[in-house]
Order: C-alpha cells, then sequence, then structure tokens
C-alpha cells in the first residue's frame, strides 16, 4: 500500500488535468464569442445578466489555473460553485439519468470539491510558489 501512496500526487494531478480540460473546453466558446448568447441564457433562467460573465471565467480561467496548480483551491471553489449553479437551474429537473442529467456536472463538482480540500498536490505551480502542502519538519 505505500507504494500507491507514493502514487497520490500522480492522482491529483490526472484530477487537475481531467476537470481543467473539460471547463477549459465550456468555456472556452463562452469567452471567444458566445458570452451575449449565454448572457441571454442566464438571464432566461431567471438570474441576473451580469453573473453570466462569472461562469465563463470560472470554466475557462479557472481551468487554466486547475491544469498549472496555480491558486488551485481557488479556481476549484469557482468551480463548485459553477457546477452547482448549472445543476440547480439547468440540470436538477431532468433528473439523474434523464436526457440533460446531472450525472456529468456533479461529477465535475466532485472533482473540484476534492481538490479544494487535498489541494493541488506536489506536482503544481502552487506548490512551487510556496502555497502547496506544508513542508515536512527535518
Amino acid at each position: 500500500m505505500r507504494y500507491l501512496d507514493r502514487l497520490q500526487p500522480f492522482a491529483l494531478l490526472v484530477l487537475r488535468l481531467v476537470l481543467g480540460a473539460i471547463m477549459i473546453a465550456h468555456g472556452y466558446s463562452k469567452v471567444f464569442g458566445g458570452l451575449s448568447h449565454h448572457e441571454q441564457f442566464v438571464g432566461n433562467l431567471g438570474l441576473p445578466g451580469w453573473l453570466a460573465y462569472f461562469s465563463p471565467a470560472a470554466e475557462f480561467f479557472g481551468g487554466i489555473a486547475v491544469i498549472a496548480g496555480l491558486l488551485t483551491r481557488i479556481a476549484a471553489l469557482g468551480i463548485l460553485i459553477n457546477m452547482s449553479v448549472a445543476i440547480g437551474k439547468v440540470h436538477w429537473k431532468n433528473g439523474f439519468t434523464g436526457n440533460g442529467n446531472y450525472q456529468f456536472p456533479l461529477a465535475l463538482a466532485a472533482i473540484a470539491f476534492a481538490l479544494i480540500f487535498f489541494g493541488a498536490g506536489p506536482i503544481a505551480l502552487d506548490n512551487i510558489r510556496g502555497g502547496g502542502a506544508k513542508k515536512k519538519a527535518a
């Protein structure tokens, strides 16, 4: 089991890469050309239109930050909030297994939740800049 413990940094890296890549893919079209459409969509959900600017930021820029392991906990919190709103306002009514269900956003939210509490791990810019795991005393 100690062998598996040594692989935990890679597990956190995989979580970050997967979450970040998915979030960048979902945020890219909103940031580069689809923001006005997204603002209308958010308004149709009964939310203020200005909130439409937060989800692309959490998705695209948060995804980049998560992949880099930079300000990971903050970026993951933004993603968690974004996914929670998406579940509550868009996907919940479709159920857990129906068309447009909330399984996928729930999985993304769970990954973000884990990263908030575990951090980016040692293979991350957070660790290099001193915001990662605490150094063990000698």
